[in-house]
């Protein structure tokens, strides 16, 4: 651990929320080392009294303990002067001067990074084409990053997609590297970490507990990792939102899902289209094309029919054609709710629930809490 590493980490946590301040004393002094080597009227002279009251006595002292925490945790602190700090995160207009890492940043440098965000409160028609649309670039030439926030809802279902099509994914998050938001999530972060070229990434210290306030600073990271964002559902107001405007502001493309016009979760994004902030995504091979990733190698129309086959072939013969007829009835279907599609199976309740259990079972459906039935976007 170098001196020069203590000083900047020292100053990150000084300047976490302007982090161009910081930038701008080090170079000013030429070095992180020096900005606390010069004379404190100099550094009076440069500062405002709310930035000097927090060079204290032990901040290097106290700064190198706290390396030292990040470093038996498994995870790491890197600057923004070494090679493996995100190329087109320092690009931005304030990179932080750091960040707390667990996992690796190779695909951050390798891949073309795309972030997915939207709404915790999503619909399954969210759902299924976050799914979908991030399976689709599973099955290209030039396969991406994506890049999350692991939150509930659209970041999970990002994040879990990814790693189950064998895509690298990383989540910024909100707290320290020391701790999960929400903590439900702690077995999709620790997966994400033991993935190849995957991490968890955040620019806050050890111990900070999620805020309000911590949710838009996390966001312009996700931003500035990524070449462009798509925001899958969101309301007028919200963090993907703000993702997105970020994304936008900082000159990369932007994309969006279109949804019902009566809908609140789709609002965000059907007036970011509106506005020309974000492109429509209407078809999954279309959007891999405008990213570049060359041409998707998946089939339009997955054979759903020898899917449920294979995947329920240990059921008797008579059983495994009453949920092939059931998931291609969900399948055309969309948001079909049990009690109709009892009444379009011939099967009682009791029967068609027994079946939709089977199939969200075996990964080829879901059921929202409303008894609302859908195949999942990846068949």
């Amino acid at each position: 651990m170098t001196e020069e590493k203590i000083c900047l980490h020292a100053l990150h946590g000084i300047f976490g929320y302007e982090p161009a301040a910081g930038a701008a004393l080090v170079q000013h002094a030429g070095s992180a080392r020096e900005v606390f080597a010069m004379p404190e009227k100099e550094r009076a002279a440069l500062l405002g009294s709310n930035y000097l009251a927090m060079f204290k006595p032990d901040a290097l002292e106290t700064s190198a303990r706290l390396l030292e925490q990040v470093a038996e945790g498994g995870a790491a602190f890197v600057t923004r002067e070494e090679e493996a700090y995100p190329p087109l995160l320092r690009e931005c207009p304030d990179p932080p001067l750091g960040l707390y890492v667990k996992g690796s940043l190779e695909g951050l440098s390798e891949r073309p990074c795309l972030a997915v965000v939207g709404t915790r409160d999503m619909s399954s028609y969210g759902r299924d084409w976050c799914a979908k649309l991030v399976a689709a670039m599973a099955q290209c030439p030039v396969k991406p990053l994506i890049v999350s926030g692991l939150a509930i809802g659209i970041d999970a279902v990002a994040h879990t997609t990814a790693l189950d099509m064998g895509l690298p994914t990383v989540a910024v998050m909100a707290t320290g590297i020391d701790q999960v938001y929400p903590f439900r999530h702690g077995a999709l972060a620790d997966r994400i970490a033991a993935a190849p070229q995957s991490a968890l990434l955040t620019d806050f210290p050890p111990g900070t507990s999620p805020v309000a306030l911590h949710f838009l600073r996390r966001n312009r990271i996700i931003a500035g990792l990524s070449r462009a964002t798509l925001l899958i559902e969101s309301r007028i107001r919200g963090g993907g939102m703000n993702t997105a405007r970020t994304a936008f502001g900082y000159d990369r493309d932007v994309f969006a899902l279109p949804g019902r016009v009566d809908d609140v979760r789709s609002q965000g994004c059907n007036l970011l289209i509106r506005d020309k902030v974000a492109e429509a995504v209407t078809d999954p091979e279309d959007l891999v094309l405008r990213l570049g990733l060359g041409e998707s190698r998946r089939r339009r129309k997955t054979d759903l029919a020898a899917v449920v086959s294979e995947r329920c072939g240990h059921y008797p013969e008579a059983e495994r054609e009453r949920l092939i007829a059931a998931a291609l009835l969900i399948r055309d279907n969309r948001d079909i709710a049990v009690d109709r599609l009892s009444a379009a199976l011939g099967t009682s309740y009791a029967e068609t629930a027994t079946l939709t259990g089977i199939l969200e079972s075996e990964g080829i459906i879901s059921v929202g809490l409303m008894q609302n039935c859908a195949v999942l976007g990846n068949l």
